[in-house]
């Protein structure tokens, strides 16, 4: 049903910008509201490139009625160009650039900020939010990678591919070679072998920002320090004192964020509010239309429903 009217209707297309972040240059994905009640910034994972986001950041445009403005701030040099010239970025490099975005760009907006982080986005998320809670009026986890799975072969074999530097190299220059074919037959691997059931949104983003020397090798060195930072323990004081404002929907079969993740946010902040998705999308939500569709609905209720409570309490 929801799919039928929102597809009944032309939608708003999410525009494409430069902006110039505490001389970083950063890829945005935005729709700006004439009038918006508030402002959605969308927070992506690991790879962090804005334009995956675009079916996600469209869709929850025109649920939300188009009364807000939604911007999905793509990460340094996780972009089509080599802005930066080889440097590579940490994640708490990453945290620092996306406060300095809200500060430099949402610092006038007198409407409240809204937080939706997808993987290690919900991550970066909760430190937005705990470094800036006045501005802050709720934070949406999708699929969130808050701490290390022991359990995950995956994550082990990505672990040590990132503390090489050798591996690293090795493997960007391979992507870094792929990203030299002509775009058509690019195109034709990425859509054969990655994105067979991905929407054209994804496997665009893929050739053009992906298959990049660049953007690998800023990937990989990104994943080494999230894996040192995130053996640590999550926040849970943190998380218990602001618990009302702050939801997380978890996967079925997500070893970023496994239900044992899900289990313990509820016994060490029960008032926060867990979802699981049971439709058969992945992690990747955003590389498929239908899954870019179904959290967008998902993200839509959570927010109308928590600003309806803040209207209510005031």
């Amino acid at each position: 049903m929801g799919e039928q009217v929102l597809l009944s209707r032309t939608k708003m297309r999410a525009n494409f910008r430069l902006c110039n972040v505490s001389s970083c240059i950063t890829e945005l994905l935005e729709i700006r509201a004439d009038e918006p009640k508030f402002h959605v910034l969308v927070i992506p994972g690991n790879p962090g490139v804005a334009s995956f986001y675009k079916d996600f950041v469209e869709s929850l445009y025109e649920l939300l009625g188009g009364s807000v403005s939604v911007t999905a701030v793509g990460n340094i040099s996780h972009s089509e160009k080599n802005w930066e010239h080889g440097r590579l970025f940490s994640l708490q490099e990453q945290i620092g650039h996306k406060i300095d975005f809200i500060n430099q760009e949402l610092q006038n907006i007198a409407v409240p900020i809204l937080l939706v982080g997808h993987s290690i986005g919900a991550y970066i998320s909760l430190e937005i939010f705990k470094r800036s809670p006045k501005k802050v009026m709720y934070c949406i986890g999708l699929y969130p990678f808050l701490a290390l799975n022991m359990l995950s072969k995956k994550q082990s074999i990505i672990a040590k591919i990132a503390e090489s530097s050798v591996v690293s190299v090795a493997l960007s220059s391979i992507v870094g070679l792929l990203g030299l074919l002509p775009i058509w037959s690019l195109r034709l691997i990425v859509g054969q072998t990655l994105g067979k059931s991905w929407s054209p949104t994804a496997v665009e983003a893929t050739c053009s920002r992906l298959a990049k020397y660049h953007t690998m090798r800023n990937i990989l060195f990104m994943a080494m320090t999230e894996f040192k930072k995130l053996s640590e323990t999550p926040d849970w004081e943190f998380m218990r004192e602001n618990s009302r404002k702050i939801a997380f929907l978890f996967g079925i079969d997500d070893h970023w964020g496994p239900l044992q993740m899900f289990e313990e946010i509820s016994k060490q902040a029960p008032e926060i509010g867990l979802s699981i998705e049971r439709e058969g999308h992945s992690h990747a939500f955003c590389c498929t239309e239908a899954g870019s569709l179904w959290v967008a609905q998902h993200v839509a209720i959570l927010i109308k429903n928590q600003t309806s409570k803040s209207t209510s309490s005031q």
